[in-house]
């Protein structure tokens, strides 16, 4: 077979998993992960679970490609937040703000997704802290600009980078931003940000 031909069955092959993620992430959002099968996603395609089975082995694997998809937008999002031509702190800023406006708008528009992104959170924590990781390599090189700028003050930009996301892990993480929208003793997003970029300053 020709590379040709190789590129043609993969595009194919390619087109057929976004149909069946974008289906299952729909049905997910309007029924719930839980009560969502497998034959109902080879329905709303018109094709037999048989299909779908041959470029996912479960139910499972399909919600791992779709919260996989969702850490790559995030992460995307947050890659080019961190590489704006302004300062350390501004960067900071819209990182948090962005993450937390992504958080609310696509995890907890409805209740079906934010069980969906539960479901990830209890049973796909690797993924999601291989995610956590990346995230903090890119706040630790703003961080570090930052105090090469002039901008911070001299201190470990590694571990400052893990702290600055404890600190505004209540802004980014579902289960505790769903919990802190209901309440009103909460710091709020600027706040937070505020106080940890205050932080980083001393």
């Amino acid at each position: 077979m020709n590379d040709a031909a190789e590129n043609t069955i993969e595009l194919a092959r390619q087109e057929n998993v976004t149909r069946i993620l974008d289906a299952a992430e729909r049905l997910f959002r309007h029924y719930g992960y839980s009560k969502t099968t497998v034959a109902d996603i080879a329905r709303d395609l018109g094709m037999s679970p048989a299909n779908v089975y041959r470029f996912f082995a479960s139910k499972v694997e399909i919600h791992q490609a779709i919260c996989g998809r969702m850490l790559a937008l995030s992460y995307q999002m947050a890659c080019d937040t961190c590489h704006l031509p302004i300062s350390a702190s501004d960067r900071l800023r819209r990182f948090v703000q962005g993450q937390y406006q992504m958080t609310v708008e696509t995890m907890l528009d409805q209740e079906k997704v934010h069980e969906m992104v539960i479901v990830a959170i209890e049973r796909d924590w690797h993924v999601i802290e291989k995610h956590v990781d990346s995230i903090h390599e890119l706040l630790a090189d703003v961080i570090r600009e930052g105090i090469a700028a002039g901008e911070f003050a001299e201190q470990d930009a590694d571990v400052a980078s893990r702290c600055f996301g404890a600190a505004t892990i209540s802004l980014c993480h579902p289960q505790m931003v769903a919990q802190c929208l209901a309440k009103t003793n909460r710091a709020t997003v600027d706040e937070l940000v505020e106080f940890t970029i205050r932080a980083l300053k001393k």
